[in-house]
């Protein structure tokens, strides 16, 4: 027997998904479809492979809602990069990018397309 799914939903609560087969899916949507709009979302197997999951408007939307960043800490990262702008550094790379002549920004696009890129950080 496969394993029970699980997914948390944004105000925390753990929801299991009943594994449903295409086969019921095909000759019983609507209970199927009741069943998620209750609450209790399903995940559509064929084979016994997980294909989709059917859950109700209101958990997808609450999964919706919880992915996008607020503004708050969007606004806690824009304070981040204007703070790393600021620094001598940047400031020195700034003043050398504008005053560079057209093959010095070539040359410098060229370097930096050719080093190897540090994994950037999830953020």
């Amino acid at each position: 027997m496969a394993a029970v799914l699980k997914f948390r939903t944004a105000r925390g609560e753990v929801r299991n998904l009943e594994p449903v087969p295409a086969s019921r899916l095909k000759n019983a949507p609507g209970a199927i479809v009741d069943q998620a709009v209750a609450g209790r979302p399903v995940v559509i197997t064929r084979h016994d492979a997980p294909r989709v999951v059917i859950l109700s408007f209101d958990d997808f939307e609450e999964l919706a809602r919880a992915r996008e960043p607020g503004l708050g800490a969007l606004e806690a990262r824009f304070d981040e990069l204007l703070t790393a702008m600021q620094k001598p550094g940047a400031r020195r790379g700034v003043r050398a990018a504008l005053g560079a002549t057209s093959e010095e920004l070539g040359r410098a696009a060229v370097a930096a397309a050719r080093k190897p890129r540090k994994a950037r950080r999830a953020g």
